[in-house]
């Protein structure tokens, strides 16, 4: 191995790391007393110890080591909150009464339309801080609270300007068919007809969009509505997700299969069928327990039917003013376990391997491997289970964003 060293090659040495490559047959993929070799911004190789005498090398001190965590699927861009229509709820009020007074979805669109984009920005500056915190170096950013070109546009272009001013990737996802907006309310067709024939192209042509999102629900959108969205996004060559089967069974999961969507998402009401066409597709099935949570549901999504069938599982924050306020990756990987009953170490794989397939990027994302890109975490803790056992508590200690370091405030 010495001879392929270049001058310029990083050597993080001694780490106890944490690969997640499922080929390594040890618990997370762990590697005792290994080194991470890097150069210009990827792994070149994982291996017993290095030496190199023009190498610049960073000694890990027997710390673990993981690949960066990818948050899959989130709302992180709005304007407002709704923690007063959260509190009339707890106190007795009904979703539709609050609807029906301007709250609701309709209240965090009204919001995000009427702020601008740099406040729009300031606003999720803090929580996408928040997630960097706990270790993530890819966040997916949905559109969705604009439901107009110019709501949608300045939303996406919004979460492209947070990329570029932060170390972390970010994949945007047009989500126009979120809801159906009040100019269109009773006429949801004319509205889809305005997001394929307009919105979509429009944005698509304006490279914003790396993928397409519906919510196939029965108080979204329906079956045939979705794929009239789906069709318009494979027409222009871009991916789609759905989020489906969260509070009702329709078919959504079947119907992102036959896509062969990246990801079906929340399916609390997926049933067996569901299950086999999302192996078919080979599309990942993300699990969102803040929602669950947040809401009380008590339909789980079938865990044991998705493990039967090998379909990968992702964990993801869902983070929205709605229904999933938490900017905590690791609380939803405490969730998850908990309330869906993953083990740990599936947490783990739904917060990185399984969640950069969510996003069409495990061939290079998720895994500490040679040829994946340098995003991975330096924790003062012994085993993985730490992050997920204990929520609150940050044994975060380097965050490397591309073979770049970055450390908490006041750590050098």
């Amino acid at each position: 191995m010495t001879s392929t060293l270049l001058p310029g090659d990083v050597i993080w040495r001694n780490g106890r790391i944490a690969t997640l490559n499922p080929a390594i047959d040890t618990p997370y993929g762990l590697l005792e007393h290994h080194d991470l070799l890097v150069r210009d911004g990827a792994i070149v190789a994982v291996t017993p110890a290095l030496t190199h005498p023009h190498c610049q090398v960073i000694d890990l001190q027997g710390r673990l080591v993981t690949p960066g965590l990818i948050d899959c699927h989130t709302h992180l861009v709005y304007g407002g909150n709704r923690a007063k229509e959260w509190e009339q709820r707890l106190n007795g009020v009904s979703y539709q009464h609050i609807s029906a007074q301007g709250g609701g979805i309709n209240a965090t669109v009204n919001a995000t339309r009427g702020t601008s984009a740099q406040r729009l920005q300031q606003q999720a500056q803090p929580r996408l801080t928040a997630l960097m915190a706990e270790g993530v170096t890819t966040i997916e950013v949905k559109s969705g609270y604009g439901l107009n070109l110019d709501g949608e546009e300045k939303m996406l272009r919004v979460a492209r300007q947070l990329a570029a001013e932060n170390p972390i990737e970010v994949t945007t996802t047009l989500l126009a068919a979120h809801a159906t907006p009040p100019e269109y309310k009773g006429d949801p067709d004319g509205y889809i007809d305005y997001v394929c024939e307009t919105i979509l192209p429009t944005l698509c042509q304006q490279h914003l969009v790396d993928a397409v999102d519906v919510f196939c629900e029965s108080v979204g959108f329906t079956l045939a509505q979705t794929e009239r969205v789906f069709a318009a996004a494979q027409a222009l060559g871009i991916p789609v997700k759905g989020h489906v089967e969260q509070l009702s069974h329709l078919g959504g999961a079947a119907l992102v299969g036959q896509y062969k969507g990246l990801s079906a998402d929340h399916i609390e009401y997926l049933d067996e069928q569901g299950v086999l066409a999302l192996q078919r597709a080979g599309t990942v099935a993300v699990l969102l327990p803040g929602a669950f949570y947040f809401l009380r549901e008590t339909q789980r999504p079938p865990v044991d039917l998705l493990r039967k069938y090998h379909v990968p599982m992702a964990v993801a924050t869902d983070i929205n003013p709605g229904t999933s306020p938490f900017a905590s990756l690791h609380l939803a990987m405490n969730m998850a376990c908990v309330q869906f009953g993953l083990t740990p170490e599936e947490a783990w794989a739904g917060v990185t391997r399984h969640a950069a397939r969510a996003l069409g990027r495990q061939h290079t994302h998720g895994q500490l491997a040679a040829g994946f890109v340098a995003d991975f975490i330096v924790w003062d803790a012994e085993n993985p289970v730490e992050m997920v056992y204990e929520p609150c508590r940050n044994p975060l200690f380097s965050r490397v964003y591309r073979g770049a370091a970055h450390y908490p405030q006041g750590q050098s």
